[in-house]
């Protein structure tokens, strides 16, 4: 029988009557604060943020290994458009702290353009300023110089330690106080230091030190901390923080082998319970891809080992433990340029996160969106219990009420979680082997507001393919009045559009899936498509079928009516939606907060086709729906908005479009031929010198360091010697190239020099007797350290004159383990034959050291000791003019095929369109290893050292720039450091790549590019 709509809606008043029955309100735990403000609280479940429970939903990026302030716009809108609701960030202490006493929080270090784009964006900042922040940064981010001068231990409740980094701490205090939530801003969270321990005894005296200076100098939001691998460090006793979070990376730290899995972990919950029980589940850093080695597979193996797949397995496997707070990391990896890295990784930290170095999207992103869509969609998922799981092996955890029957009901693994006030309820599934890549097939029985319920009750059967999770829910409602009795498509947007209740949900073509609905609205139209059948209505839930068709893609409208749209797509097809929120303010708006969804406004639209949308809002009283985004190709659009919308425009131009007043409009967003037109030149035209005069005969030294140390704080002794102490921090030249001169007056009889010579992993260092090459040694293990007999050729040696043995160390940066204090240099010395020792030995770095280097807006790791950089060769303007200069391509090599280290300069000219957002590459060798080609390329672009190439090792060989560095609209300098190792020609080619344009982007990027200037006391 059919029910008329009035009878429809009283069944459905019973139906909700039944619910509140079947699952009364449950009364919420008791909230706890930091006894600081009221604005940020927790429970058991989740924060509450002015009186609000939300799921923490964040990412991790970087803003200085992306520094141009105008882009990180860019990433926070990125973040936004897949669902966060948050971002963490480290900031580095060395890049802002140079020197002590000194501190330098302008240009890219600045940290209210961050607090402003993320407020502007609507995106919470979890800030994580350490001091130590490990990071795969040189020294884990500690002051460089604080690894020299601080006595003793570092990260301790030491005199000399807390003296070094106290003050660093005042200046985070100053930025970011009045950028809390409290005070209107966007930070949400403060992370003390990072992954350490309680014990031994002063360690835990240090964090509460750290917290006492946070809190009684202002910052009242939470604290907290992360705990790397369950090992229940700070979770309480002393200086444990107000939230205790675990860092965990679950399938390993590394890209080989790419497609490699991990169990899936089962024992989160219980961990939960065992740590923190009285506070929400968190990880506040959980992988989000892996940083690639020297010599590793590359970042596109890392793509195939944590991707989409990855994500959608481990990441529900988070929700199943019933984690309210989750952040990844790294959601956008960045760049490693300068002397950011640590010794393990190269120049690229793309990390294989959602976001590609370059800044582009990929399939990664498109899970992340479908998950963040449906959290932010699905208040109800914020507070659940978790009820139990299906582990047959696992009595304590077993939930009865849930269970798989068929084909593979016995490889199927399922976790229950109900909302106590709500009923709903949510099943996380998948392959009892997470790790497997057979498809599999199975019936679920939950229970429900009508009882246990065996489902698909019309379908075949639920599927999973290998590697795939999903959320089945029951009692879910969406909208204002909608409901679901249950679904095993995966639900992607939920919400209230206009005067409609709209449902989005979502499952694989190849799939078979169901949902059984309460449909409503007068002029109901249901789904033409052969692929939907509606097979079965009890009078009040109507059931939708969508039949497995391999290859069936696009969107369906299951259900349109003025009261409500349904929705079924493919995954891909949902990955082209956007459900931008649109300002509107809601009942309970936070001032400050008008930008943050669920804060400032629940309003939203869904908009179809295009390749990002940044935002958009309604004007002209709801009749214009103006969006912002870009395009990398024509599409097809679809917009689902209120019925009020009359007009659609796109980045400020009108767009056709059908359907105006219906609430669902299309039309067609088109690129205009500029897309398709960039134009790249060719880098030719190259100035060369030589940038090695050190070996030169008569090079006078007399002005550089000498390095006469006999003790360092360095806690690494050396390991032969005469009792001086050769580390190059010591001296005030802590990264990049660094050059060594020994002295010695030669009687005829020395015969070698015996060296232990200490760079860090991947490092390389060439050594010359006087104007001869010995040769290069390098060591590619965790060490990075090579003991050598440098050989002396008789004709080298000069009897009765001074000799000199030149070393040109490549500092690969400080090791980021617990001590951090790297011992960079020569460890060791011996001269063989003849007077038997060294008189003198001198050291050359970046100009200046860390108390005087030059280039104050690039900062302090931009440079090293190279006599070219010295000289400020790099830099844009530079006259490489003759004698000193000569034409020479950089494909030519050195002169002569032998090794040293030669400096190329050339210009080259960018008109890219204002309205393209490009993204380019510099692309050594066509892409390719040099394997038996040892030579080792800096360069610069603009100033900027934005690559390091080793063309024998890699895998690196080619290397994104952004805007802002790159001139996109003017004239660019590009500078190579070559430094062929070895007697043998080199021929490196180097080429402008474009990995992608796209019409929109965040507007004009300023570009802080400073131009040379004679400098004074290069020598």
């Amino acid at each position: 029988m059919k029910l008329g709509q009035s009878a429809r809606w009283a069944v459905y008043a019973l139906v909700l009557a039944m619910l509140c029955l079947s699952f009364a309100r449950a009364d919420d735990p008791p909230r706890k604060s930091n006894g600081l403000t009221d604005v940020v609280q927790w429970d058991n479940y989740t924060l509450f943020l002015h009186d609000q429970r939300m799921f923490l939903y964040s990412g991790e990026f970087h803003t200085f290994r992306l520094p141009v302030p105008e882009l990180w716009l860019d990433i926070f809108q990125k973040m936004v458009a897949a669902g966060l609701n948050g971002v963490s960030i480290y900031i580095h202490w060395g890049l802002t702290n140079p020197a002590p006493g000194v501190f330098d929080f302008n240009d890219w270090r600045a940290l209210q353009p961050l607090f402003d784009a993320a407020k502007l964006a609507g995106i919470f900042v979890v800030l994580r300023p350490g001091p130590y922040i490990n990071a795969e940064t040189t020294a884990g981010g500690l002051a460089l110089w604080s690894t020299s001068l601080v006595e003793g231990a570092v990260r301790i409740n030491s005199t000399s330690w807390n003296v070094a980094y106290q003050p660093y701490v005042s200046k985070i205090i100053e930025a970011s106080k009045p950028n809390q939530v409290t005070e209107g801003g966007p930070m949400l969270l403060l992370q003390i230091d990072n992954e350490y321990s309680q014990t031994p005894i002063g360690n835990a005296e240090y964090f509460a030190d750290l917290e006492e200076q946070y809190r009684s100098n202002g910052i009242v939001v939470p604290l907290q901390y992360n705990d790397p691998g369950e090992r229940m460090q700070f979770t309480s006793g002393l200086g444990a923080p107000d939230l205790y979070g675990l860092d965990f990376y679950p399938n390993n730290f590394n890209c080989t082998p790419g497609a490699f899995w991990n169990p899936v972990p089962t024992n989160f919950h219980e961990y939960h319970l065992e740590t923190a029980p009285e506070r929400p589940f968190y990880l506040p850093e959980f992988q989000g891809g892996s940083n690639d080695y020297w010599g590793g597979p590359g970042y596109e193996r890392c793509r195939e080992r944590v991707g989409p797949d990855f994500a959608d397995v481990y990441y529900k496997n988070n929700w199943a433990s019933n984690a309210k707070m989750q952040s990844v990391y790294m959601f956008y990896g960045g760049t490693n340029w300068g002397g950011i890295t640590y010794p393990g990784g190269y120049t690229s930290y793309d990390y294989a996160g959602a976001i590609k170095e370059s800044r582009a999207l990929w399939e990664k992103f498109d899970e992340m969106k479908r998950q963040g869509i449906f959290i932010r969609s699905s208040p109800s998922f914020r507070k659940t219990d978790w009820i139990g799981n299906t582990n047959q092996s696992d009595p304590s955890s077993l939930f009865k009420g849930v269970s798989f029957t068929g084909a593979d009901g016995d490889k199927a693994f399922g976790t229950y979680l109900r909302n106590p006030d709500t009923g709903t309820g949510f099943v996380v599934v998948r392959q009892l082997n997470g790790t497997s890549i057979d498809n599999i097939s199975f019936r679920l029985t939950i229970p429900s507001s009508r009882g246990q319920l065996t489902i698909p009750a019309h379908a075949p059967s639920i599927s999973l393919n290998g590697r795939q999770s999903k959320l089945i829910v029951a009692d879910y409602t969406f909208g204002a009045s909608g409901s679901v009795l249950y679904s095993t498509a995966s639900v992607f947007f939920a919400g209230t559009i206009g005067l409609r209740d709209v449902l989005f949900v979502y499952g694989d073509s190849d799939q078979s899936h169901e949902v059984s609905i309460l449909l409503s609205g007068r002029a109901g139209k249901r789904a033409s498509s052969k692929r939907v059948a509606y097979t079965h209505s009890d009078g009040v839930f109507t059931t939708i079928s969508v039949s497995a068709q391999a290859g069936a893609k696009g969107m369906v409208t299951l259900w349109e009516s003025s009261t409500q749209l349904v929705l079924f797509a493919d995954p891909t097809t949902v990955a082209t939606f956007w459900a931008p929120a649109v300002r509107a303010p809601t009942t309970n708006t936070v001032t400050g907060l008008e930008t943050f969804f669920q804060f400032g406004t629940n309003t939203s639209v869904l908009v179809g086709g295009p390749y990002l949308v940044r935002n958009a809002s309604l004007a002209d009283g709801g009749r214009t729906l103006a969006i912002r985004g870009d395009l990398n190709a024509s599409v097809p659009l679809t917009v689902v908005a209120p019925e009020s919308v009359r007009t659609v425009t796109w980045n400020g131009a009108r767009v056709g479009v059908q359907g105006a007043g219906t609430g669902v409009l299309h039309g067609r967003l088109s690129v205009s031929s500029a897309i398709k037109n960039v134009k790249l030149p060719n880098l030719q035209g190259w100035k060369f010198a030589d940038t090695l005069p050190e070996i030169k005969d008569g090079y006078d030294d007399s002005k550089w360091v000498v390095a006469d140390h006999t003790s360092t704080n360095i806690t690494i002794p050396p390991a032969f010697g005469d009792g001086r102490v050769l580390y190059g921090c010591d001296y005030g030249f802590c990264e990049n190239i660094i050059l060594w001169r020994g002295h010695f007056d030669a009687t005829g009889g020395e015969k070698a020099a015996n060296l232990t010579i200490n760079g860090g992993t991947a490092f390389a260092a060439s050594v010359w007797l006087n104007d001869v090459f010995l040769k290069t040694v390098s060591d590619f293990s965790a060490t990075g350290e090579t003991n050598a007999l440098f050989d002396f050729p008789s004709s080298a040696v000069r009897p009765g004159r001074d000799n000199v043995l030149t070393i040109v160390l490549d500092h690969m940066g400080n090791d980021e383990g617990q001590n951090q204090k790297s011992d960079r240099g020569i460890r060791g010395f011996e001269l063989l034959g003849g007077v038997g020792k060294f008189s003198t030995w001198k050291v050359q770095g970046k100009l200046g050291g860390y108390t005087g280097y030059p280039d104050k807006v690039r900062g302090l790791l931009n440079e090293g000791g190279l006599y070219a950089e010295r000289a400020g060769w790099h830099l844009p303007g530079f006259p490489a003019k003759a004698p000193q200069f000569t034409s020479r391509e950089l494909s030519s090599g050195l002169p002569g095929g032998r090794a040293g280290v030669g400096f190329f300069v050339t210009t080259f000219k960018l008109d890219i369109p204002q309205e393209l957002d490009a993204m380019i590459s510099f692309e050594f060798d066509d892409g390719a290893q040099k394997p038996g080609v040892p030579y080792r390329a800096i360069f610069f672009v603009n100033g900027w050292h934005y690559g390091k190439r080793v063309g024998n090792v890699g895998p690196q060989a080619r290397f994104p720039v952004p805007p802002g560095i790159l001139d996109y609209q003017g004239t660019n300098t590009l500078a190579v450091a070559l430094w062929a190792l070895e007697d043998t020609p080199v021929h490196p080619t180097l080429q402008l790549v474009l990995d992608g344009a796209f019409e929109g982007g965040v507007g004009a990027i300023t570009k802080n590019n400073p131009r040379w200037t004679p400098r004074l006391g290069v020598y």
